[in-house]
């Protein structure tokens, strides 16, 4: 719906990093647009300073937009178009309270981060990566009928955190593959869609994880599911049990996973999202029973375009007086 703001026919959009060049094109056809000159995460200072000039912000994962940064924004500001889904980095109730419009790009990237899902759930038990690293360094030797033994996937249960979209083309996947479905949402699923996915519910994490052969993370984060994965819930899972994370670093205590897998404790992890990225922990980087990998899971020139082609419908709609059609609204999780 239009509301009484005055929008600028070519409003002044900033754009924190290097998106398509055929996004880039398109924003400089329709905005007065300021791109970013490199591919490196802004400083604070320059944020900042960015905020207070611009009248749209286009911000990514890689920058907070917290209560501070808004606080500070010019009187122009008034409408933050994120370049992707999570909106864990924007201080959703700071831009409320400035009547800051905020919007995202959801659903763009849910079969990219399925794929990559199911590629890191196929290459733990199956010990890919280390037969890549033998091959390569010429000490293979030959195949042998006790050689590199993995797990099948085939059979097994599979614990999913969060049944959402992503969670949800997953489990499409994952039954074609021979996995049975287990869940855990806050609230749950309609009958239709557990049963097609031959899905079951469970009302908490703790019996999900106790029971799973292979435990994959969808769920946003927040501050319920901030570190959910925690020293005792990972010590409940079993020892032959794998953990796959495409979501948010910060839904697992870094610590306590890096504790299990070092002890055995669980089989192994596939890892896409890290707590302090791009920081790593370095004892990952020692362990034979993780794979990790540089948050790649949206990273397809398909997806990367149709995030920056939402971000522009979602700024004509807000320059024409219209609702945004990607909106975060009041309420959202």
């Amino acid at each position: 719906m239009p509301d009484s703001i005055t929008r600028p026919r070519r409003p002044r959009v900033l754009v924190t990093r290097r998106l398509m060049p055929a996004v880039e094109a398109r924003m400089a056809e329709l905005f007065e647009v300021t791109l970013s000159s490199d591919d490196m995460p802004m400083s604070r200072e320059h944020l900042v300073a960015a905020a207070q000039n611009c009248d749209v912000l286009v911000p990514t994962l890689t920058d907070r937009i917290d209560a501070a940064l808004i606080d500070a924004a010019g009187p122009d500001l008034k409408l933050i178009a994120n370049y992707g889904n999570g909106i864990d980095h924007i201080d959703l109730k700071a831009a409320r309270a400035r009547n800051i419009v905020v919007t995202n790009t959801p659903g763009v990237f849910t079969e990219d981060t399925a794929d990559m899902t199911m590629a890191l759930m196929l290459s733990i038990p199956r010990r890919l990566v280390e037969g890549n690293k033998l091959v390569r360094s010429g000490q293979w030797s030959g195949w042998s009928p006790t050689h590199m033994l993995g797990h099948r996937v085939g059979g097994k249960l599979l614990g999913i955190i969060g049944l959402g979209r992503i969670g949800q083309a997953v489990a499409r996947r994952a039954r074609a593959f021979g996995l049975s479905i287990h869940y855990h949402n806050r609230h749950r699923l309609p009958q239709g869609l557990e049963e097609q996915f031959g899905a079951t519910w469970h009302a908490t994490p703790d019996t999900l994880l106790r029971i799973a052969d292979i435990v994959s993370i969808h769920c946003p984060h927040t501050a319920e599911t901030h570190e959910m994965l925690n020293e005792r819930r990972l010590n409940s899972m079993k020892p032959t049990a794998y953990l796959i994370n495409t979501a948010r670093g910060e839904i697992c205590d870094e610590e306590a996973l890096i504790n299990a897998l070092q002890h055995r404790r669980i089989a192994g992890a596939g890892l896409d999202v890290f707590s302090h990225e791009p920081a790593i922990d370095p004892r990952f980087i020692d362990l034979d029973n993780v794979v990790l990998l540089p948050h790649v899971g949206s990273a397809t020139y398909e997806g990367r375009e149709e995030s920056g082609a939402r971000v522009v419908a979602n700024i004509r709609a807000w320059v024409d007086g219209h609702r945004p059609p990607d909106q975060i609204l009041e309420g959202w999780r």
